[in-house]
């Protein structure tokens, strides 16, 4: 079923991305025949059993579906060449904002394939690395803990002082949603758990301290949730369940590193000018810029990036 959606989807995004991929290697000149056995014709245009592997390889399909995924995966190949040809009639592969993003994804495509060619061979992760990272992370996994929560989601708009009082003298959010609908305050009741290793470390931390029935306010851009913690469960993941997503994420981690440094070394040989002094590091932000403590923030933000990446691994459920 995952599969056939993703085919699906595949079928509505052809007019977009992949077909703007399409276009560009049409307007570079004249039509050229597609190397391949040909699999059906489009007006004229061929579409080979090479396109149509490449499609198999890229949806991942499984060896018992594809059978029926290559007929739907070559009636999207048709649709997209369908959608191709109209676009060449009205000139759209012309439009600038077309031909830009046609020139930006094939620089990413021919980067990524640079540093694929560099960085192919880096090693998988050995079972002393995997067992490591396991052991300098109890909180993703041997002490991992699972908050049992409740909450009343609200517009933020609602959260005033009256309901921030009424929260401090409530004993219980059932007491909370009384007050909200006595005051004619629209609210949703939710109810969810959520892991420690799903959550920022010092959000974690927090919940850990609380004790049952405590009550605290989230606030979500235009919506704001009135939480309580029901239940605080230990819910440990062992080395063997654990083993297979930190591999994938200590390779994927070697895989980074690796790109990272070879960016860094053509940087470090190549002559590189800055032309808009203002945009280059170092260069002291216009007064229309964000206040100092923007650096921080951003600095917050990539942190916070990382340590989600990184969180990432111990999802287990």
């Amino acid at each position: 079923m995952k599969n056939n959606k993703k085919i699906t989807a595949q079928r509505v995004l052809c007019s977009s991305l992949v077909l703007l991929a399409a276009l560009g290697l049409s307007a570079c000149g004249g039509k050229e025949k597609k190397p391949g056995q040909a699999l059906a014709s489009v007006n004229g245009e061929e579409i080979t059993v090479l396109q149509l592997n490449e499609e198999m390889q890229r949806s991942g399909v499984q060896p018992a579906q594809q059978e029926a995924a290559r007929k739907q995966l070559l009636e999207a190949l048709i649709d997209r060449q369908l959608l191709q040809n109209e676009a060449a009639k009205e000139n759209t592969d012309r439009d600038p904002k077309v031909v830009q993003a046609i020139e930006r994804a094939k620089a990413l495509i021919v980067a990524q394939a640079y540093l694929q060619k560099r960085v192919g061979t880096v090693a998988r992760p050995t079972k002393p690395e995997v067992e490591g990272y396991y052991n300098q992370h109890p909180e993703f996994f041997a002490k991992r803990k699972v908050f049992d929560m409740r909450e009343l989601v609200i517009a933020s708009s609602d959260m005033t002082d009256a309901l921030k009082a009424a929260m401090d003298n409530a004993k219980s959010l059932d007491e909370v949603a009384a007050w909200l609908e006595s005051h004619q305050v629209k609210f949703a009741r939710t109810q969810l758990s959520r892991a420690s290793s799903d959550l920022p470390p010092e959000l974690s931390n927090k919940l850990l301290a609380m004790p049952k029935g405590q009550l605290f306010i989230i606030r979500e851009g235009e919506r704001s949730l009135l939480i309580s913690i029901t239940e605080i469960k230990d819910s440990p993941v062992t080395l063997e369940a654990a083993a297979g997503q930190i591999e994938q994420f200590l390779f994927n981690k070697k895989n980074k590193d690796a790109a990272d440094a070879e960016v860094k070394r053509l940087r470090a040989t190549a002559k590189i000018d800055y032309l808009s002094k203002e945009l280059a590091p170092g260069a002291p932000a216009a007064k229309a810029a964000a206040p100092a403590a923007a650096p921080d923030a951003g600095a917050k933000a990539a942190d916070a990036a990382a340590s989600a990446n990184e969180r990432g691994v111990a999802g287990l459920k």
